[in-house]
């Protein structure tokens, strides 16, 4: 069956297209909408051409330069001049995914239709996507303003058939061996179109889009793991009670508490406990629904940002066709994207903080009422001792990331740019978190299944135990010390297969 086409037009694209379209699930085409903006927009730059009339970036230079004009019959290599001198990217390259993002978000601005671009341009980006053809882009050397401009410039450059591209093993190919293989001609630039392609903020936007689409599987989890540790540990169900949540009323919150009492219900290990004397949990317990909330709510925030960024157009200058006028202004700039994914890193390094905070209650005695480090024959064993350890360094990584790369700047181009964002900083690091995050958060599910085997015969909820079957079926019950990193990395892969597994129980988790 063919796979249904994404028609891109400037306005409807969203973070599940983007992921789509990233992991190669979904071919791309141009809306005939937007067609007939591209074309009258560029008709419009083309009798801008005609006259002397300094226009930015046209038939000017740039930046600091922007006040010496540049004569007509050289425009086109102005383009190519600026497109070479800006591909300076520094480290290991973006991974195929986060490039097909970057080149959609880029050919989804330019089919707004207030970039200047000959419609050809535009279907030279889709042309690269559906071939699979993957410019090589270095991941550092943005300030995010005048938005990505070294990354994109590397994507531009590979357009145009120089730089390079990935292979099939993540490695640097020449482009022009690439293009010859895949029979795709390169891109010839001509007036504007160079600065088209550089100015805006679609690599730290496409890695936004991709984090925010993971982090929607990991808050699921998060839900997961916590209501795991919580009947593992005997903790108490009354801080979920929805009476709790109606008197704060933070959406996130509340979709918390109502995922923890579909996972617990009908444990009969809840039930074992009901009259005892214990008044209440620690805080990693206790709030959860508070801190997993706030998660939520500024996961929430930062899509819809996210999503209004990837449908703006961050070109300078704009082009208003039908106002038959082009102004420099300052759409390129990264800072809703920048704070609102510092924003985002703060609120996920929280999220991995509590994790290991209940780590502790599960290999600490004196908290969960089980054997210490969760091992029957301790001090010979240590068990899940250094379980808790690396859940700590994760922890204490992803804190020293979570200072906001948005409160810096660093003036550029002698000055005339002398405010930025550091946005693709900023989403980087906040990919990093996540990762770190979901690494902690697959060691609470490793040590919480531990632990509710050792509070056998009596079992968990219905849902609990379908994930805890799904745990068990790649990693065993530990008796002795054993080789703990495998069996980690398989619950590490499982992500969505214990969602899905908890889900089959429960409904879709909010």
């Amino acid at each position: 069956m063919p796979r249904k086409k994404l028609l891109i037009d400037g306005e409807t694209l969203t973070i599940r297209k983007v992921y789509e379209v990233a992991c190669g699930n979904c071919p791309v085409g141009i809306a005939p909408a937007a067609v007939k903006k591209v074309e009258k927009c560029r008709r419009f730059v083309e009798k801008l051409l005609i006259q002397d009339k300094p226009v930015y970036g046209i038939n000017t230079g740039f930046g600091m330069l922007s006040e010496v004009a540049i004569p007509k019959g050289r425009l086109d290599e102005l383009q190519m001049n600026l497109v070479r001198s800006h591909a300076i990217g520094v480290g290991d390259p973006f991974d195929r995914k986060i490039v097909r993002a970057i080149m959609l978000l880029r050919a989804n601005v330019l089919a707004k239709g207030f970039s200047g671009v000959r419609l050809s341009t535009i279907e030279k980006l889709v042309e690269f996507i559906n071939a699979d053809i993957i410019p090589y882009i270095p991941q550092k050397g943005s300030v995010g303003a005048s938005g990505d401009l070294a990354p994109l410039a590397h994507l531009a450059l590979a357009l145009c058939g120089e730089g390079y591209c990935l292979d099939s093993d993540g490695k640097a190919v020449d482009t022009t061996q690439v293009l010859r293989e895949k029979k795709v001609s390169p891109l010839t630039l001509t007036a504007k179109e160079g600065l088209a392609l550089i100015n805006g903020t679609q690599a730290m936007t496409a890695i936004g889009a991709l984090t925010i689409h993971r982090l929607s599987t990991l808050v699921k989890l998060a839900d997961i793991a916590l209501a795991l540790t919580l009947d593992a540990i005997l903790g108490s169900d009354l801080p979920f009670d929805e009476k709790v949540s109606h008197v704060r009323a933070h959406p996130g919150q509340f979709e918390v508490s109502h995922n923890v009492r579909r996972l617990i219900a009908g444990s009969a290990l809840r039930e074992s406990h009901r009259s005892c004397t214990k008044v209440q949990d620690s805080y990693s317990l206790r709030c959860a629904p508070q801190v997993h909330g706030a998660v939520r709510d500024a996961l929430r925030y930062a899509a819809e940002v996210i999503t209004t960024e990837m449908n703006s157009s961050t070109d300078n200058p704009l082009v208003f066709a039908d106002e038959k006028e082009t102004i420099s202004a300052g759409n390129f700039h990264g800072e809703p994207v920048a704070l609102v994914m510092d924003y985002l890193t703060a609120a996920v390094s929280e999220l991995g903080s509590i994790s290991e905070r209940r780590i502790e209650q599960l290999v600490n005695p004196s908290f969960s009422r089980a054997p210490a480090f969760l091992i029957r024959e301790k001090g010979l064993n240590s068990g899940f001792m250094i379980v808790q350890v690396a859940a700590a360094s994760l922890v204490s990584e992803s804190k020293s990331l979570s200072f906001p790369a948005s409160v810096d700047s660093i003036p550029t181009s002698a000055g005339k740019e002398d405010h930025v964002s550091m946005g693709t900083i900023a989403a980087r690091k906040c990919a990093q978190v996540t990762e770190n995050t979901a690494a902690v958060l697959a060691l609470e599910i490793l040590a919480a299944c531990q632990a509710l085997d050792l509070r056998r015969p009596l079992t968990t909820s219905k849902a609990l135990e379908a994930v805890h079957r799904k745990v068990r079926k790649h990693v065993p019950f530990i008796e002795r010390d054993t080789f703990l990193h495998p069996l980690f990395a398989k619950v590490y892969a499982l992500e969505e297969e214990i969602v899905a597994a908890a889900e089959k129980v429960t409904g879709p988790l909010a």
